[in-house]
């Protein structure tokens, strides 16, 4: 069954539908073999819809991997949801979202009902090889957004800076200051016979409905924690302190954890040492590292637990996502086509591909790579994926497999 799509915003072209669940499906093999956090979920992003089914140009993913840097939540997670809006209306964005987080989201509400119990989800041998192979994707990315949106020296330059200062001044406020004055370094600096032409995302979705959205996020924001004051409803408190967490933490899931620490430890709704095993746990699966909310609500110690608090806090951390992409995206769309925004968005994209650089060194790179062995598998796979063509999920179990009997 076909999305249906809601009215379009006057001149715009309507966006191709698809199926469900194909959505849902394609977003399900993605949620199956995305290892290695939210930079190489963008990297397997851009290779599924740019490079293989060409849903969508390179600068205009740029464009969206910008909006979502921008915007808090998980990034990852909120560029999978904007692309199944595009192409199937609000219930191909659920499609994606549930493709591509239920396999992670399952796995931990199975650690928190008793599976870690039983060892680790994955032996280290083949859990360092996922690492490597993340090395890979990342610099795929890297290589292809490259070519693609930094093709002249001074873009190139703006790609340095933004790598150099990312790595100088860590944390998610950094990336976000970068990429703004990479944008008004563009908008100055950058002739407009260097921009290229407006890609167009069709966003089936009109600015009215966009401010609903918006307005939607800012009464569950202001409004929960009055209802959780106001109802002694455990599940209120519960829903208001996941809701915070994935409407006021930029960078994602791990910089989430002392927010939810916070909110969750102290007043005992879930102990110290279970709250770590979880994180611990998260690190181990594919898909987005925000699922550690599935295991925080089936661990705790008040109602709802199990495979309900499960489902409450993962719909609540990830429901700001939804909202704010939905209501920021029919404005996007329409900034994006001014001249000289697009001058800026030059700058901004030319940016993310530096803090992509930076990402491939710091974590991914010193998390990874520590001996030539490991070095020796990162290369083949770059080769395997650039070079030879070979799909991303292929690339990521053959690296499985080799780095478990020599990890």
């Amino acid at each position: 069954m076909s999305a249906e799509i809601p009215p379009m915003t006057p001149g715009e072209a309507p966006p191709a539908r698809e199926s469900l669940l194909r959505l849902f499906l394609i977003f399900l093999r993605l949620g199956l073999t995305s290892f290695g956090g939210p930079i190489a979920h963008l990297g397997y992003f851009r290779a599924e819809f740019v490079t293989r089914r060409r849903w969508l140009g390179e600068r205009a993913y740029a464009d969206l991997v910008a909006l979502c840097q921008f915007l808090p939540g998980p990034a990852s997670s909120q560029v999978g949801m904007a692309i199944g809006l595009a192409r199937g209306g609000y219930g191909g964005a659920l499609a994606a979202w549930a493709g591509f987080t239920l396999p992670s989201a399952l796995a931990m509400i199975l650690f928190a009902r008793g599976l870690a119990r039983h060892g680790e989800l994955l032996p280290a041998g083949a859990l360092h090889g996922l690492e490597i192979v993340a090395v890979a994707v990342v610099a795929q990315a890297v290589w292809g957004m490259a070519r693609s949106l930094c093709p002249d020296a001074p873009r190139v330059t703006l790609m340095a800076l933004a790598a150099c200062s990312v790595l100088a001044l860590p944390g998610a406020a950094a990336q976000v200051g970068v990429i703004a004055a990479a944008g008004l370094i563009g908008l100055l600096l950058l002739p407009t016979a260097l921009v290229c032409a407006h890609e167009p995302l069709s966003v089936p979705i009109t600015r009215r409905a966009g401010v609903l959205w918006l307005g939607l996020f800012l009464a569950l924001l202001i409004g929960l924690p009055i209802l959780a004051c106001l109802l002694p409803v455990p599940a209120l408190a519960v829903a208001d302190a996941f809701f915070r967490a994935g409407a006021l933490v930029f960078g994602g899931g791990h910089v989430v954890l002392p927010l939810l620490q916070a909110a969750l430890v102290p007043p005992g709704w879930i102990d110290g040492p279970t709250f770590l095993a979880g994180y611990g746990a998260a690190q181990a699966v594919p898909g987005p590292l925000f699922t550690f909310a599935a295991f925080l609500g089936a661990s705790l110690a008040i109602s709802p637990s199990g495979w309900a608090g499960g489902l409450l806090c993962l719909v609540a951390i990830f429901a700001p996502s939804f909202l704010l992409v939905a209501g920021a995206l029919p404005f996007w769309e329409g900034l994006r086509r001014n001249v000289r925004l697009r001058a800026a968005l030059a700058g901004v994209n030319a940016a993310v591909v530096g803090v992509l650089l930076a990402a491939l060194y710091d974590p991914v790179w010193t998390s990874a790579i520590g001996t030539p062995r490991d070095f020796a598998l990162a290369l083949l796979a770059f080769v395997a994926l650039v070079f030879w063509g070979l799909p991303p999920w292929l690339v990521v179990l053959a690296c499985g497999l080799v780095g478990w009997p020599i990890g």
